[in-house]
């Protein structure tokens, strides 16, 4: 703790880091102005209580700040370009082009961000479409001209690329990843008034069950931390190699292996389809056609989110995704193949195709581990439920994964950044 005042108090030492943190902090006002800007036309009231009675939309709500529940012109939020970025993460693993870019330093990630933007648009768009039908099928919209719906689809896409411009901003000329902190942001945002809900509604008798919760969430953040923070150091060595005159190699480091290599991805993926039932359900319970409310009984039944079948079903799917999404991004047979390129092994271990299968072997047991940790994280909030009784403040594993996430990452930008200006003074001092 001590560690963490200290980096906060030398950052505001010094000019360009307090420069850095003030931007971020003015960002961070702005995005909070448009984001009590209403969106004209719709019901605010009645949308809220939609978003009490259904998951997914508070889900989408995480990432768009807390702007969709009350349905500003940033009610879209980084949705889209969050679905933009891993579908071009998915792509880069599969197009040669892509991956070609990906290897290119600074301006390959320049242009698949720019690629990134421009698929942006058309998923808000898509977005905004789709939001516009979901509001006219609960009898939220109160005007339905054509002109109406294309400012309403033009003001939403007009928001979300606006928001995606702050973040960049942020990460340009603030401190840390601008995406993440706004959407750490739109969290932290939303707790004094969950906190408030749940002083207003405790009595003495759920005091008890408070207080559990508190020690519960702590024992959660502090495993969130250790998983994040947990590698698997693997031994490489290099062996000694003459070049003319010169020797080479002959030098021994580690290949880190983490145990959520996945982040919050897989989350992301499995509750968007597990969800998507409620999400229908809700679409269809006010029809005409009895068939069509029967099949949004026969959903709501099956998918509630505090029953058996949703949550065995949305641990299966996350564990499923950290599989996949760590067999996308970390390759293998291309470090085998890097590793022997540069004349290294792995102790005890033939250089090519054993090395392969011994990191495939090692990979695969620590992301059991950390599959099987991702998967609590996300039914946390039906167990904290059960254990806690509080039903006011929901103990979100996926909103506090990525808020100590970026907390994390950004103490780590800002003592790089400390780090840098102590180099800096020393060279200058020499």
């Amino acid at each position: 703790m001590n560690g963490i005042f200290d980096t906060l108090r030398n950052s505001f030492k010094s000019p360009e880091i307090r420069k850095k943190l003030l931007f971020t902090l003015a960002i961070f006002f702005v995005f909070r102005i448009f984001a009590h800007i209403p969106v004209a036309g719709v019901n605010v009231a009645e949308l809220k209580n939609l978003f009490a009675s259904n998951q997914f939309l508070g889900f989408l709500d995480i990432f768009s700040g807390g702007t969709l529940s009350n349905f500003s012109i940033m009610a879209l939020g980084l949705n889209p370009y969050i679905n933009a970025s891993i579908i071009l993460q998915l792509l880069t693993m599969v197009l040669p082009k892509l991956e070609e870019l990906s290897k290119e330093g600074d301006s390959g990630r320049r242009k698949i961000n720019q690629y990134t933007r421009f698929l942006t648009i058309p998923l808000s768009v898509l977005q905004a479409v789709g939001v516009f039908a979901l509001l006219k099928s609960q009898s939220l919209i109160t005007t339905l001209t054509p002109i109406d719906f294309i400012s309403f689809v033009l003001t939403l896409v007009a928001g979300s690329v606006l928001l995606v411009w702050f973040g960049e901003l942020i990460t340009d000329n603030g401190v840390g990843n601008g995406i993440s902190l706004l959407i750490f942001g739109g969290i932290v945002g939303r707790i004094p008034v969950a906190l408030g809900q749940t002083f207003s509604t405790t009595n003495a008798q759920a005091s008890l069950g408070l207080i559990s919760f508190i020690v519960l969430g702590l024992i959660v953040i502090a495993g969130i931390i250790i998983v994040n923070e947990a590698t698997r150091q693997i031994p490489v060595h290099y062996a000694k190699r003459m070049r003319g005159n010169k020797l080479y190699g002959g030098q021994s480091t580690h290949l880190p292996l983490r145990l959520n290599q996945a982040g919050v991805i897989p989350i992301i993926f499995a509750v968007s389809l597990v969800l998507l039932p409620s999400l229908i359900a809700n679409v269809f319970q006010t029809s005409q056609n009895a068939s069509l409310r029967g099949l949004a009984e026969f959903l709501n039944y099956w998918f509630s989110s505090t029953g058996a079948v949703y949550n065995i079903l949305y641990f299966v799917l996350v564990v499923a995704f950290t599989f996949f999404y760590t067999a996308v991004v970390f390759n293998p047979k291309k470090i085998a193949e890097e590793i022997q390129k540069y004349g290294g092994f792995i102790p005890g271990v033939r250089p090519g195709k054993p090395t392969a299968n011994y990191l495939t072997y090692i990979l695969t047991r620590i992301t059991l581990v950390g599959a099987g940790f991702l998967g609590l994280v996300a039914i946390l909030p039906t167990i904290t439920q059960l254990v806690t009784g509080v039903q006011t403040l929901l103990l979100g594993g996926t909103s506090i994964l990525i808020v100590v996430s970026v907390v994390l990452e950004t103490f780590k930008a800002i003592e790089a950044n400390l780090v840098m200006r102590n180099y800096e003074g020393f060279l200058d001092t020499n």
